[in-house]
């Protein structure tokens, strides 16, 4: 009886060496294995919203920055508040761009929609402190009036707008206005406003630089193409799917410069 029971003992430990030597062999757990997707994504548009500046009275000016390539465009719309067929059209361009990111390859846009929130909110060219935004840059043709502005740069609107031009340092910019009905250009943009003009009904036309203007501080002091890209009058009774019919591909334009828009 002892003799069984010593054996029984033996073959017990033998048995427990052995699992630890790795003799003993578990049940094998079944392998999860990776599967190729159906469908390849594109990759996510880097696209980054931040408030630049703020009206006089408080209203956020937003940028958004589409893209991460060198080549940058700045598209900004209603500098004056009057005007404002530009917003839903640049709004329109920042969700095409983010739906099709393929046409940013190498390239960043940068969008201000709403200049001059304020004149915006009351229909009125100028900013609440009486100031064209439009004359209140740094340009060699400046002059100072109540205005112009006494200073440049003296309104919290245009102080964005220079801000995001040096942080991004652009090489070209459209500025959307109404209501003359054409494309205006300064600097060295002559070839730009004609490429513009081939994807829309607008002629180019050479207005002139106007003292402090956006275009003549852009265009004549840091020589940055600048296209005056004017909607005509009636423009802001558009809907937003027939101002991108029509002027949506002038936009893409500018943006893939100097390729041609598909």
């Amino acid at each position: 009886m002892r003799r069984k029971r010593t054996n029984s003992l033996t073959f017990c430990a033998l048995f427990a060496i052995l699992g630890l030597a790795g003799c003993y062999q578990p049940t094998p757990r079944p392998q999860i294995v990776a599967t190729e997707p159906t469908t390849v994504l594109p990759a996510r548009l880097p696209v980054q919203r931040r408030i630049v500046g703020r009206s006089v009275e408080n209203r956020p000016i937003e940028c958004i920055a589409l893209g991460q390539g060198y080549d940058v465009t700045l598209i900004l719309a209603t500098i004056h508040g009057n005007e404002p067929a530009g917003t839903p059209l640049v709004e329109k361009l920042a969700e095409h761009l983010q739906q099709n990111p393929d046409l940013l390859e190498g390239r960043k846009v940068v969008i201000l929609p709403l200049a001059n929130p304020d004149g915006m909110s009351y229909n009125t060219r100028l900013n609440t402190r009486g100031v064209d935004l439009n004359r209140n840059f740094a340009a060699r043709n400046r002059e100072n009036s109540s205005r112009n502005g006494y200073r440049a740069l003296s309104e919290p609107e245009a102080r964005a707008i220079h801000t995001v031009i040096h942080q991004y340092g652009p090489d070209r910019i459209i500025s959307v206005h109404q209501p003359l009905a054409c494309i205006d250009y300064d600097g060295p943009a002559a070839h730009l406003a004609e490429h513009l003009a081939e994807h829309c009904d607008l002629p180019v036309r050479k207005l002139g630089a106007r003292p402090g203007s956006l275009g003549s501080y852009a265009g004549l002091t840091l020589r940055i193409p600048i296209i005056t890209f004017e909607l005509p009058r009636d423009a802001d009774q558009f809907s937003r799917e027939a101002l991108w019919d029509r002027y949506g591909p002038a936009m893409l334009a500018a943006v893939v410069y100097p390729e041609k828009a598909k």
